[in-house]
């Protein structure tokens, strides 16, 4: 009998014992494509040599030494290499443990900030529906998904929530893609004004969204808009790359596929490639400054900020994604797997859209492809799509409540980018035929 609290109580999982490349194997020695690295997670497969080696040096030489006493090479090092390659701006690091909270860690500097430079009346947040932003308490309220929410709202901070950039779903009949792109940015200088231009501090947003919506880019000009109205009313913009950064989209960062310029980003899953956990939540030099030259003290901290064998894994990723230009093969393998799923599914009478960046790339189901509608929750499809991929031996992301939170079903992927050009037929294959047994 197992003591572990697992995430389903009634789950019977298989034993993880090994990977290789692209593939995880279990205790009978079954193996399984990973075609969604856990959740946009093993981005270098699971057997990198030069990673694994660099942990090992690292714990050699120095295991922990707390930030509250000394800073660490590696923690130096992988912050110079991010911020060499960072958006225009953004010039500091600050290590996490993890995507939420590198989220909380946005949150709370962005409300400090504005205390620095004395504007103490800065505090709402504005968010999208259906955006996932983090578990814990502050990054679950800036979150847009109902569900999720739905059992602790009484514990959460007040946030507002405008409308995402989702044209398969929310775009008007008849209504141009630059259109529909202004109009839902619109929402955000609606909800400033509505609030008060006064009390708003930030807006945070994913550049690409993943587990709540499947892999959904904004359209053409939506996020040069929203840098627009950000800096119109001086309110600051953290994008959240937790999920579509570090390479994911075919750019080290995000942003740069839409050409948007962040005050604050957010980075993990990819980051340690599933090796270590590590995240960061980085700024401008301005905010920076704010603090350094105010009270000079983030009120803010974790015991294992910026740990050494975590920023060792860290920076050995970096290293081997900016080494052999793995963003670029990203971008080659973008076309290949969106013709791979196309070929497969593109037809399927109950696939309404599939839709992606990079090697992020989300199927969504429906029961009507005319009138787009969905299944009966009840049916539970995402689960059962899980379950026949997994009989397979394809690991994918499907989730439940892409429309609203309960209504709607979606299967995200997001693979290892050393995957071969044949894999994306491999994984369409798998994908296709565990669609069509759920729904038998």
């Amino acid at each position: 009998m197992s003591h572990v609290f697992p995430r389903h109580c009634h789950a019977q999982l298989p034993t993880a014992t090994g990977g290789e490349g692209c593939y995880l194997i279990d205790a009978e020695g079954k193996r399984y494509f990973d075609a969604s690295g856990g959740a946009a997670v093993s981005c270098l497969g699971h057997s990198d040599m030069a990673v694994k080696q660099a942990i090992k040096d690292q714990v050699d030489q120095l295991a922990f030494a707390h930030t509250g006493f000394f800073t660490s090479e590696p923690a130096e090092a992988l912050a110079d290499l991010l911020i060499a390659n960072a958006p225009e701006g953004i010039d500091r690091v600050y290590f996490v443990s993890g995507g939420s909270e590198a989220v909380e860690a946005a949150i709370k500097l962005a409300r400090q900030y504005y205390l620095e430079i004395g504007q103490p009346e800065r505090r709402h947040l504005i968010a999208r529906r259906q955006s996932y932003h983090g578990n814990t308490l502050g990054a679950l309220a800036a979150g847009g998904n109902a569900w999720r929410r739905a059992q602790f709202d009484p514990l959460l901070i007040g946030v507002s929530h405008v409308a995402p950039c989702y044209e398969y779903a929310e775009r008007a009949e008849g209504e141009s893609l630059t259109d529909y792109g202004q109009s839902a940015a619109n929402e955000l200088e609606a909800e400033i004004l509505r609030l008060g231009p006064e009390t708003v501090m930030a807006f945070i947003a994913e550049p690409v969204v993943g587990a709540t919506l499947g892999a959904v880019p904004g359209v053409e000009g939506y996020f040069a808009r929203i840098r627009d109205i950000c800096d119109k009313y001086g309110v600051l913009l953290i994008l959240d790359e937790v999920m579509c950064g570090m390479g994911r989209t075919g750019h080290l960062f995000a942003c740069k596929g839409d050409g948007v310029r962040p005050d604050i980003v957010t980075i993990a899953k990819g980051l340690g490639a599933g090796y270590q956990p590590v995240g960061a939540m980085l700024c401008s030099g301005a905010i920076y400054d704010a603090i350094a030259q105010g009270t000079g003290f983030f009120q803010h901290g974790h015991t294992y900020i910026g740990h050494p064998v975590a920023t060792a894994a860290g920076l050995a990723v970096l290293r081997q994604m900016l080494g052999r230009d793995l963003p670029a093969r990203v971008r080659a393998l973008e076309p290949v797997m969106e013709r791979a799923l196309r070929d497969r599914l593109g037809q399927h009478e109950h696939v309404g859209d599939i839709r992606g960046r990079g090697l992020f790339w989300g199927v969504e189901l429906v029961a009507d492809r005319g009138t787009k509608e969905t299944f009966d929750p009840a049916r539970g499809l995402a689960g059962r799509i899980k379950k026949e991929a997994m009989a397979r031996g394809l690991i994918c992301y499907p989730m439940p409540g892409t429309r609203d939170g309960r209504n709607g079903d979606h299967v995200l992927l997001a693979p290892p980018f050393i995957m071969e050009d044949s894999d994306a037929a491999l994984i369409a294959q798998r994908l296709g035929d565990a669609i069509e047994a759920a729904l038998a």
